[in-house]
């Protein structure tokens, strides 16, 4: 069989185009981007799309710690934390920003992970508390035994996942305590930890504030069996965007991911102001613009990778699963 002759230059572009294949994105983008629905400061869309893990579903963290699947323990390092999977037979995924409570101090977690049935692995994590090293009530100061929130604003997400920085986590965290404060009316620290992000969510005033907004928007992804992601906007400007391998692990992750929006929307809203809510298009143009930015990768486990690309207005952060993208996070800079 006769070789076609290739010129030295087309032998490099199709090399260039070889490796970049292998970095960039395993999927096909949104098939379409809906909405959006809106209260108060808060406009939600809905990102439809086929999805990419077929016959897989995933335990959450939070289903796996309700379940007694999972079990996540003090390490005695401040800024690291174990997992471990008991159950037999199910993945778990966990999520980068959840937020789990007790142990000597409440920590969110820094990295999305996938974590096979019968392992333990050590996982970085951050903590939204100061001052505390000790038992807090009658909660384990080994274990702990909940997760039901995550960060709650584009700041803490960005100084957990990008900027990785201790400080600037402690800092972001009295940021959003000072703001939730003042649009509340009251303050919102919790006596038995002043500083404790958890205690923050928990507070009644916070609750209620919030759950006018999941009143509202709750039932947004009910009727959408093909969705598998959301975007949101505040206060005029898109926030975060949050896309999955799979509808089902989307709907599992849907009620914390709103619940993280509406409170950071009460913290940044702005009494008897009215914004322009971003067009679908706006929300896709900031898609395109982040998918843009150059990556660089880091492998997390075996089975798992996590890419970042960073462009001037956002940085997006993917994790995969055997190279496949089980979770596309967007967040505004």
């Amino acid at each position: 069989m006769k070789i076609p002759y290739l010129a030295p230059h087309r032998l490099a572009f199709i090399a260039l185009a070889a490796f970049v294949s292998t970095i960039s994105p395993v999927h096909a983008g949104p098939e379409k981007i809906t909405g959006p629905s809106t209260h108060e400061n808060l406009a939600v869309y809905l990102i439809h799309g086929a999805n990419r893990v077929s016959g897989k579903t995933y335990l959450t963290l939070q289903e796996a710690l309700a379940q007694k699947k999972a079990v996540v323990r003090e390490t005695g390092n401040v800024n690291q934390l174990s997992i471990e999977n008991t159950s037999k037979d199910s993945d778990i995924y966990i999520q980068a920003g959840d937020i789990v409570k007790g142990g000597q101090q409440d920590r969110t977690l820094g990295t999305d992970l996938i974590l096979e049935s019968k392992s333990k692995v050590p996982i970085a994590s951050f903590c939204v508390e100061q001052g505390r090293w000790s038992k807090r009530g009658k909660e384990s100061s080994q274990q702990f035994a909940t997760t039901t929130d995550q960060v709650a604003s584009k700041e803490l997400k960005l100084a957990v996942k990008y900027k990785k920085a201790q400080g600037e986590v402690w800092d972001k965290v009295a940021e959003a305590q000072s703001k939730l404060s003042s649009n509340v009316g009251t303050p919102v620290a919790a006596p038995q930890s002043t500083s404790s992000l958890q205690l923050t969510l928990e507070n009644d005033r916070v609750k209620a504030s919030a759950d006018s907004y999941l009143t509202a928007l709750g039932k947004v992804a009910d009727d959408a069996p093909d969705a598998i992601g959301l975007a949101f906007a505040i206060n005029g400007k898109v926030s975060a965007i949050d896309t999955y391998g799979s509808h089902d692990l989307f709907k599992k992750m849907w009620p914390k991911l709103l619940k993280a929006a509406a409170v950071e929307a009460v913290a940044n809203l702005q009494k008897g102001k009215i914004f322009e809510s971003p067009a679908t298009a706006d929300v896709q143009s900031a898609i395109s613009a982040a998918e843009a930015g150059k990556p660089s990768e880091e492998k997390v486990s075996k089975r798992v990778k996590a890419i970042t690309r960073e462009s001037t207005e956002s940085v997006l952060f993917e994790t995969r699963d055997k190279d496949v993208s089980i979770h596309r996070n967007l967040v505004a800079k």
